[in-house]
């Protein structure tokens, strides 16, 4: 009887494995390297955006102030549906999240905020939007 040694070693073995175990190294070294990179890039994402939101926000407020400021002066400087709009447009920017930005309504806020500023442009006839930071010709190159 023949009888095969249990330790058959498969001396090709090693070079039939050796495209495997370069993509499994290959795979872990991308995959360190790819988390590294990719917690950088989101946190610079994300200084980008959390800016624009706080510039946005800053405009919306910043003509908030200057209306306040005229009623101040001038009880009858807008009317009473002009002004209650005024009053929820603060009550919208003072409830904004700002410490909590993964809060899944931030997107709908954002948008009513947006929806009452322009009934208020609309109410008192003006043309005034958002249009975010303008830039120099500097960083057009």
């Amino acid at each position: 009887m023949d009888q095969q040694p249990k330790d058959d070693i498969d001396i090709f073995e090693p070079t039939v494995t050796l495209d495997q175990n370069h993509y499994q190294e290959g795979y872990k070294n991308g995959y360190d390297d790819g988390l590294v990179s990719g917690k950088e890039d989101g946190r610079q994402v994300g200084l980008k955006m959390g800016f624009q939101v706080g510039e946005e926000l800053g405009f919306y407020q910043g003509c908030l102030d200057v209306w306040m400021s005229a009623i101040r002066l001038d009880q009858d400087a807008f009317s009473a549906r002009i002004r209650k709009n005024m009053e929820q447009l603060a009550a919208l920017l003072s409830n904004y999240p700002l410490s909590d930005p993964e809060n899944n309504q931030v997107q709908d806020m954002m948008e009513k905020i947006r929806m009452k500023f322009r009934v208020i442009m609309a109410s008192l006839g003006a043309k005034l939007d958002y249009e975010g930071r303008p830039t120099s010709s500097k960083e057009d190159f």
